[in-house]
């Protein structure tokens, strides 16, 4: 009994003294490597600020796309009479505006135009008459004065005009083949030649405006060529979410 009993101590003395052993090296186990230093923060120049296409205003009014997918407009949703007299506007505002010497053939097109399809015009003229007094009554010359002026002031809008003048003059030489029969047919098919003028313009006009939206997201009020420190976020970093900063000094 007493030899089995110092047997037992023995056994407990050597595994405290084992695992003494072993806790004395793990402590002495090296420590882990310190962290690396954070990345150093991206130094970037604020380029230059979008701007509107064709010098454009920076506070246009775009019409919105209809439900069509095209962009509401005074020659979209129209009689053939009104399509009819909108092309002669069209000639007629180009034939003012369009004086460069690439559109020098606008107005003797214009004037010709206005001697072969005479009898034409007048008819539809005429008929846009009785189409504006059916919807307005007797007071209808006041609302279609006023469509006109919309008309007008469509054609003549400054950031589209050299490309109108363009459009304008390859349909005036299309035109100079028609006969007088055949001009409601033309006018019908050739007026969207026109208008894909203002479409394209204003989808470069949208496309400016998202620009500046990210533009404005990214540099702020910052003036183009500032150097900005933007901070490099690390995937556990502190500096999640932090805004660039202005910074100092040239590259």
């Amino acid at each position: 009994m007493l030899h089995r009993r110092r047997t037992r101590i023995c056994a407990y003395a050597l595994t405290a003294a084992l695992g003494m052993a072993l806790a004395g090296c793990a402590a002495k186990a090296p420590p882990p490597p310190p962290p690396p230093p954070p990345p150093p923060p991206k130094v970037v120049i604020v380029p230059a600020r979008p701007t509107p296409p064709n010098g454009a205003s920076a506070n246009l009014t775009v019409p919105p796309l209809a439900a069509t997918g095209l962009r509401e407009s005074v020659n979209r949703n129209i009689t053939p009479a009104q399509m009819v007299w909108n092309l002669r506007s069209a000639y007629n505002v180009a034939a003012l505006n369009c004086t460069g010497a690439r559109h020098a053939d606008l107005l003797p097109l214009y004037r010709t135009f206005l001697k072969s399809h005479a009898k034409m015009l007048d008819k539809a003229n005429k008929t846009v008459d009785q189409e504006f007094k059916a919807k307005f009554g007797a007071q209808f010359i006041a609302p279609r004065e006023q469509y006109m002026t919309a008309v007008y002031n469509h054609y003549a809008l400054p950031p589209t005009m050299s490309d109108f003048c363009d459009a304008t003059l390859a349909v005036a030489r299309d035109a100079a083949t028609i006969p007088p029969a055949e001009l409601e047919s033309f006018a019908v098919r050739s007026l969207p030649n026109i208008e894909i003028v203002f479409d394209a313009f204003y989808r470069r006009y949208d496309q400016y405006r998202t620009d500046l939206a990210i533009w404005r997201t990214q540099y702020g009020d910052a003036q183009p060529g500032t150097r900005l420190v933007i901070p490099v976020v690390a995937s556990e970093g502190t500096n999640q979410g932090a805004t660039p900063a202005p910074a100092t000094g040239a590259l």
